[in-house]
């Protein structure tokens, strides 16, 4: 008579149902461009999805990091965005609409404050005259205010030269600080088998990976605004996907936060984020696979006419899991 008794080889340890989920955080090892140097957090803002990819696959690598803006004058806007913006809405003008505008004009510098190129009047006028509202002449000084949007010329009075825009914080420097408020972070591993030594997978059975608990800290949505030099920008940020580094060789790229893995599932594979191992994990260090996960966010800034895409990769987190050979003796 032949019996088929088939064991797991690497430990005595029963799986109940399949696999176990995994429980709790899992170590950190964050790496992006600026990070909480005491908490450890990545610092961010702002969203765009890239085009979606087959389950467990690689998507579109998404947005470049890029800006833009639109003006009537004769700047765009760039990869950093331009720190001297055009915005008449305080003056009831809609035409030509808000939008980055050159530092420099003909030797004039542009002012956000006053919202034109400003020069020093020369000569400076007379006592008495209207410009100098009511002050004696070297009390300050009185400036020519040149919009080239509406070819208006006016002469302001200021005790101190205006500020130069064009040495104030760019529109993307001012969505940094916005990121720095959304204390974005790596994601906790969701990964059946569960991390640790009380569960082991198997070689040839599905494995599920997601992000476990998901928030807008670790998968986004994530909006946030700050403000500095006179510029407001607002920013959004999502994950674009996550790649799994398995341990065994092998890559996956998922699109998505993945499918929290259920015993009712029995043996089939994730939906849309899963990988398969075909060795056991007893030729690595401690028997068991480390299994990385790197988020790669996309963060979309809009601020002073103006609109960028921001890259952050790097937020990482690792666990290491068991996986055996089932073997078939014939007796």
């Amino acid at each position: 008579m032949r019996r088929l008794v088939v064991h797991v080889v690497a430990a005595a340890l029963a799986i109940a149902g399949f696999y176990f989920l995994a429980a709790g955080p899992a170590s950190a090892d964050t790496e992006c461009q600026v990070t909480d140097p005491e908490t450890g957090q990545c610092l961010i803002t702002v969203e765009v999805p890239g085009i979606p990819g087959d389950p467990g696959s690689g998507g579109g690598d998404g947005p470049s990091d890029t800006g833009s803006g639109n003006s009537s004058g004769n700047s765009s806007g760039n990869s950093s965005g331009n720190s001297c913006w055009w915005d008449g809405t305080d003056q009831g003008i809609t035409m030509p609409p808000p939008g980055p505008v050159a530092c420099t004009f003909q030797g004039a510098y542009w002012s956000n404050g006053d919202n034109c190129y400003v020069s020093l009047l020369k000569p400076q006028p007379p006592a008495g005259d209207p410009s100098w509202q009511g002050r004696e002449p070297g009390d300050g000084a009185v400036y020519n205010c040149y919009q080239p949007q509406t070819e208006l010329l006016t002469l302001i009075w200021s005790a101190d030269p205006p500020p130069n825009s064009g040495q104030g914080p760019t529109p993307r420097e001012v969505a940094q600080l916005a990121v720095e408020q959304m204390n974005l972070r790596a994601i906790d591993i969701g990964i059946a088998p569960e991390p640790g030594d009380n569960s082991i997978g198997i070689v040839g059975m599905p494995v599920w990976m997601w992000a476990a608990n998901p928030d807008r800290q670790t998968v986004g949505p994530a909006t946030a605004s700050a403000s500095a030099g006179g510029i407001t920008v607002t920013a959004t940020a999502r994950v674009h996907q996550i790649t799994w580094v398995m341990g065994d060789g092998h890559t996956v790229t998922c699109t998505t936060a993945g499918t929290p893995y259920k015993e009712a599932y029995g043996k089939k594979k994730s939906p849309d984020c899963g990988h398969v191992y075909t060795t056991s994990s007893s030729s690595e260090p401690d028997d068991k696979f480390t299994v990385t996960a790197t988020s790669d966010w996309v963060i979309t800034w809009a601020g002073a006419g103006q609109t960028g895409t921001i890259r952050l990769n790097g937020l990482t987190r690792s666990v290491q899991i068991s996986v055996g050979e089932a073997q078939v003796l014939v007796q």
